[in-house]
């Protein structure tokens, strides 16, 4: 994927929020590789970088298909520009498309702190699988496989529990859980 021509062209797509129930559903599987399918990936890009984030499911931005993107290698710098303003600067991209995935192994385990664009401001540790073996299809349809161990696999798990309906706030204890649930119901209201 061209970034250069991806930063131009992306749309910031707005991000559902939890308890949205569009997140407690299962997505289902793409089975149109067009055109209107690599847009959608690169302005979900766009809006991952943007927000910031390492990942988005397409769920988040409501559309209830088997779809995220990733880049757990880019680099985010603030810094002083020459008019004196801060801007952020976005180094090394390594975007990665992952459409209708399913994990076909496991092994080990791991405890990580994460977060969650749909759940703002919340942060716990949650355990996974330290080393996933995952299939998938690229933006032409064709399959893949990857093996991926640390940040590579929790991130995986991660936005591949969101095409489940699964939030990540649903891994924790049910006192954690319950907490959060009624946190996030309330500020809905307001």
């Amino acid at each position: 994927m061209n970034l250069e021509n991806y930063k131009l062209k992306g749309e910031h797509l707005s991000i559902v929020t939890y308890p949205d129930p569009i997140l407690s559903r299962a997505a289902e599987p793409v089975t149109d590789f067009t055109k209107d399918l690599e847009h959608l990936v690169k302005d979900m890009l766009f809006t991952m970088y943007h927000a910031p984030g390492i990942g988005l499911a397409a769920p988040q931005i409501g559309q209830s298909i088997r779809l995220f993107v990733l880049d757990v290698d880019y680099e985010r710098e603030t810094v002083t520009n020459s008019s004196g303003k801060e801007e952020v600067r976005l180094s090394d991209f390594n975007p990665q498309v992952f459409i209708n995935p399913v994990i076909t192994g496991t092994s080990g385990s791991t405890t990580y702190e994460e977060g969650c664009l749909s759940v703002p401001g919340v942060y716990e540790d949650v355990k996974r699988f330290q080393t996933i073996h995952v299939k998938y299809q690229d933006l032409k349809g064709h399959f893949h496989e990857i093996v991926a161990d640390d940040m590579l696999a929790i991130c995986l798990q991660h936005e591949n529990d969101h095409l489940d309906g699964i939030v990540f706030i649903e891994r924790l204890s049910n006192l954690k859980k319950n907490f959060y649930k009624k946190k996030m119901i309330k500020e809905k209201v307001k």
